[in-house]
């Protein structure tokens, strides 16, 4: 049984474009996302990703475990800037201050709450670069074709041997998570009551042992056959053909080269001082008020 993401066929423009312009897409806005720090710019960049999201037709019902994770993540990170700010070294020169309040001492640490113009900019930036990032990796389990992954890796160029451990690396987690699925029914059906774990931490940590154990042992013994598995059919002796076969076509070349030249311009744009951290007017009259 293929175990895999919530993948579903609904002929859309994106599942109609071939998966390795998808990737090649995804990589290419990752990483100019990560050059940039810039709201106005950040803002471009996750317009594309949104435009991508929305005519992937994915509805929150089947992605909304994915956004809690995101937001709780965002939201960490966010806290966490504007307790530090440490992030912006190297990224700003000169910062304004629109709030300092009396220093403290805690523990070992003399800690001077402040507030800068620069820490909100930054901070909005952070987020934007998230949700980027969670936008553009988001289509890939959810559009592509899980008997592809292999594939599509293959077509990029990697090493079958690389393919292959990705393409399993992509149901790892799905796969875990139906072997827990079975194990807990199991459990349950033999009248163990996982609603009424009492105790301490670890008093609960050991009584996890009937779900944990299995888990581990299960999925180290799938590891095992799927190796046994390649090895009889000679796998990684040498060049392997990939069935089916993929193929370019001109919105899938024309994605690509748009891709490639986004991360190019981008990339010259930082080279030349631009994208970096960008403070409005009115941050800055706030600042100086």
């Amino acid at each position: 049984m293929l175990v895999t993401w919530k993948y579903l066929d609904r002929n859309t423009i994106i599942q109609r474009l071939d998966p390795r312009a998808r990737i090649v897409f995804m990589l290419c806005a990752l990483s100019a996302a990560m050059l940039l720090w810039d709201i106005r710019w950040v803002l471009g960049v996750l317009a594309l990703a949104l435009i991508q999201f929305l005519l992937a037709r994915i509805s929150f019902r089947e992605s909304r475990r994915f956004w809690l994770v995101i937001v709780l993540l965002a939201t960490f990170l966010s806290v966490l800037t504007l307790l530090t700010g440490n992030r912006m070294t190297g990224y700003v020169t000169e910062t304004h201050p629109l709030y300092v309040g009396p220093s403290f001492r805690l523990l070992f640490w003399t800690i001077t709450p402040s507030l800068s113009a620069e820490q909100i900019v930054f901070l909005i930036a952070q987020i934007l670069r998230i949700l980027t990032f969670a936008l553009l990796a988001l289509i890939i389990p959810y559009t592509i074709n899980p008997t592809q992954y292999g594939i599509t890796f293959h077509g990029l160029g990697i090493p079958d041997k690389f393919a292959y451990a990705m393409d399993l690396s992509f149901r790892l987690v799905p796969t875990m998570a139906r072997d827990l699925g079975i194990i807990l029914d199991a459990q349950r059906a033999r009248g163990y009551e996982l609603d009424k774990l009492q105790g301490g931490l670890i008093e609960k940590v050991r009584k996890m042992a009937p779900f944990m154990v299995p888990l581990v042992i299960g999925a180290i013994v799938g590891g095992e056959e799927i190796a046994e598995a390649m090895d009889l059919r000679a796998f990684g002796v040498g060049p392997r053909t990939w069935q089916p076969q993929l193929h370019y076509r001109a919105l899938d070349i024309g994605l690509i080269v748009f891709s490639v030249a986004l991360l190019l311009g981008v990339a010259l744009a930082r080279l030349l001082g631009y994208g970096g951290v960008w403070v409005p007017e009115f941050l800055l009259h706030l600042a100086q008020t």
